[in-house]
Formats: C-alpha cells, sequence, structure tokens
C-alpha cells in the first residue's frame, strides 16, 4: 500500500538562484512545490477519498543549480525506440536554450560510456548536431544493455564536471539511474539524476503511456492488415503477427483494436492453450471453416510455458530469454492442419526490428518533448532520483525507489481486453 512518504522526491537541497526563465520572455507559469495530482481519480460517491497525490512536474521559480556554470549529460540505454533523438534534441534545447546551461554531453553507447575502461569518449553536443535528428529513428549517442559499477560512473561524472545526469531507457536504465542517485546520495554530491521512462512495451509503472508506444501500435496496424490482405488472398489463409511485449500485451492489445481485423489476440496476461475443443488449435479450424481466412496477433511473451526450455536464462539487462513463440505457433499450425489433412497457407510476419528502428509520431514527438522539457526543469530544481512520468494526463515526478523492477501489464478485467474480445470474437469460434 502506497503512503504520501513512499511519493516523496529526494532534493539536493533548498533553492539557490532565480530561475533563468524569468527573464526569457516567454512568460513561463512555474508550478509551486506543493501541487500534486491524484494517485485515484475514480471513486464512488459516499466513499472516503484518500488524498494521496504525485508531484506535479514544471519549472519552479527558485533553482538549486546555476545554470551557467553547470554542466549536464544525457545517456541512452536497452533497445531502439521511437523517439530517443526526439528526447535527445528537446533535452538539449531546454538545457541549454531556455536555461542556458553551457555544456550538454552526450555519453556513448550506454552506461558503458561511464566506464571509461570499456566506453567511448562523451561527445559535447551542439545546436548544429541535434537540430535534424528528430526526422531520424535510433539514438544519435548509441545504446547498449547491462549495468556498470555506480561507483565507477559516479568517478567519471565527477571527473567531468557533470552535476546533472539524464538518463533514457526502460526498467533496468532507471534501475541503473537509481543506483547512480544513491551513490550520489552516499558521497553528498550535488548531482541530480532524473529519468525519463523508455519502453516501446508501455509497461512502466505509474507511466500512463511512455514514449514509442504510439508509434508503435500505428506501425503495428499497417502490419496486420497486410497479414490480413496475405490471409483473404488465399484458401484457408492464416496471417500470424508475432508484435513486441515481453511481460505486458499493449502493443498487440491496442493494434488489434486499431486495424480491426484480428481474429485472435494472445497477450502474456492471458493464458491460452492449443489443444481442446477450447484450444487456439481448435478455434482457428472453427474460424476457417466458417470464414476461410483468419489473422492471429501474438505478443513475444504470450504461450511461453508451451516451449520447452531447460532453465531460465537472462540477457545482459536481466530480462529473461524467450523462446520464439510466432516460429512454434506457425509450425504447430501447419502440423495440426497438416495432421487432418486440411491445406492451410500461413503468412509469418515479425516486424519488431523494423518498427522499433522507425522515427517517432506526431503524437510521440509531443510527448518526447513534454518529458524531456520537465526532466531539465525537475533537475535544475535540484530534484533527483525521479523519472518523470506520465499520470492522468498530467507530467509528475515518481520516485524511481517505488517504480523499478515492478511491470506494469494488462487487467483482464479492464476495458482494454473486453475491447479486444468484443472485436476479435476469438471466445466464441
Amino acid at each position: 500500500m502506497l503512503t504520501q512518504s513512499d511519493l516523496s522526491i529526494p532534493t539536493l537541497g533548498e533553492p539557490r538562484f532565480d530561475s533563468p526563465l524569468l527573464d526569457d520572455g516567454v512568460h513561463t507559469r512555474f508550478m509551486p512545490d506543493k501541487a500534486r495530482v491524484l494517485h485515484e481519480i475514480d471513486y464512488l460517491e459516499g466513499d472516503d477519498v484518500v488524498e494521496l497525490g504525485f508531484e506535479k512536474a514544471g519549472a519552479r521559480e527558485r533553482v538549486f543549480f546555476d545554470a551557467k556554470a553547470s554542466k549536464a549529460a544525457i545517456v541512452t540505454c536497452g533497445g531502439l525506440c521511437p523517439g530517443l533523438n526526439n528526447v535527445v534534441r528537446n533535452l538539449y534545447y531546454q538545457l541549454h536554450s531556455s536555461y542556458g546551461v553551457p555544456t550538454v554531453l552526450g555519453i556513448r553507447y550506454g552506461y558503458q560510456g561511464l566506464n571509461p575502461e570499456k566506453g567511448l569518449p562523451p561527445i559535447e553536443l551542439t545546436s548544429a548536431m541535434v537540430e535534424p535528428i528528430h526526422h531520424q529513428g535510433g539514438t544519435i549517442l548509441g545504446t547498449s544493455r547491462g549495468p556498470q559499477d555506480p561507483q565507477v560512473m559516479v568517478d567519471f561524472l565527477q571527473q567531468q564536471g557533470v552535476n546533472m545526469l539524464f538518463c533514457i531507457g526502460g526498467d533496468g536504465t532507471q534501475k541503473g539511474a537509481h543506483a547512480i542517485a544513491q551513490e550520489v546520495k552516499r558521497r553528498s554530491l550535488e548531482l541530480a539524476v532524473v529519468g525519463i521512462p523508455k519502453t516501446i512495451d508501455n509497461d512502466i509503472k505509474y507511466c500512463y503511456r511512455t514514449f514509442g508506444y504510439l508509434t508503435a501500435v500505428a506501425e503495428a496496424e499497417k502490419v496486420i492488415d497486410c497479414a490480413h490482405i496475405e490471409a483473404k488472398s488465399v484458401p484457408n489463409g492464416v496471417g500470424l503477427v508475432k508484435l513486441m511485449g515481453r511481460e505486458a500485451g499493449f502493443i498487440a492489445a491496442a493494434a488489434t483494436i486499431a486495424s480491426g481485423e484480428v481474429n485472435f489476440t494472445l497477450i502474456p496476461e492471458v493464458p491460452f492453450e492449443l489443444e481442446g475443443d477450447s484450444g487456439l488449435l481448435a478455434k482457428l479450424e472453427r474460424r476457417l471453416e466458417d470464414r476461410d481466412h483468419a489473422v492471429i496477433v501474438v505478443a513475444e511473451g504470450a504461450g511461453q510455458h508451451l516451449l520447452e526450455r531447460h532453465g531460465a536464462e537472462f540477457d545482459k539487462s536481466g530480462n529473461r530469454k524467450l523462446g520464439d513463440i510466432g516460429l512454434f505457433l506457425k509450425g504447430q499450425i501447419g502440423a495440426h492442419f497438416a495432421g487432418r489433412n486440411l491445406p492451410v497457407s500461413v503468412k509469418y510476419f515479425d516486424p519488431s526490428y523494423n518498427i522499433r528502428s522507425v522515427p517517432a509520431g506526431a503524437g510521440d514527438s509531443l510527448l518526447c518533448e513534454q518529458l524531456a522539457r520537465q526532466a531539465v526543469n525537475a533537475a535544475m530544481a535540484g530534484k533527483t532520483d525521479l523519472f518523470i512520468g506520465l499520470w492522468q494526463n498530467h507530467t509528475v515526478h515518481v520516485p524511481l525507489a517505488i517504480s523499478t523492477g515492478q511491470i506494469k501489464r494488462i487487467d483482464p478485467e479492464q476495458e482494454l481486453w473486453s475491447t479486444v474480445l468484443a472485436i476479435t470474437g476469438q471466445q466464441k469460434w
């Protein structure tokens, strides 16, 4: 059970300077430190409402750092995601152009760039360098997976004179940011650590939507529509699409709704079986008898219990390695129909890396700007050990301590999944 103290944000100390935004001619609306966004906004009339709230993000009228004497660094970690360059670009502009921070470093290839024995030296970002990058996929800074020693990373940041670090990445990255912040606290240093949550799967706890997710859904919808065309073009055609979603099926569910052409959606949160009258294969057979074609969308983390694996294996980010459910289903469908002497034509699509590397769409571009701007506002105010989250359609400060190590998943009892079931009709086949 969360308490208000769990949502409190660590700070480096009392603000010491007037914000440079007071003189930027933009008439910035400053956010008071006591502003909150309710954790829960739904309630039944007559119930006692618990006023539990996240600290609201926004520019503060007084800041902790003297901007003109400050140096910032930006690091991107983990897998690619639409919008990484947008965040880097907007962090730079908010730091350099809005606040007047003279030097912004780009850390090369993830956290290994904070370890001088393993990484390349940082680069100094310039306006000319970042101006066009929001039209490009990927990250100009490069990325990598895996942790580094927090003591080594903080040593490096001290040597470079950095007093603001912005960590763009998923849960593993934010765990690393939290470890850095804790080491900074142990040394009583004036170094703010602020995260910008990045996961294409949209599974970060206490963040309603992460950047890259809407772009991924839009791109996935295009692939599903192609799979539908392929399936309808041949007798007993099956379009099988595997999408991202290690622990949560948000992309698969949302793309299913957006497309409206899917008959079976399989996600990690809802177990399914292959065999038996209520299994996927029997349902697929009945669907083909009725309509002569079908489209199946499967999230990469779905159905892992069906795959024979000997012991758990993990990647450099600490994520459990998954079996390939897409290829497994393709083989099982083919074998099932061959055994029944029924012709079937399975067209398999795996667009995951294509989707990860595209530029951000308009919705994600807007979110990237919002998250980056508020991350700089938080760091300049001396707030640390937090990430910027989107909650109840407001940007908020989320303590890293309460979010890291947790996964946001689809609730099968809520509207998103019930909508998927209504659109696919997969329970009736």
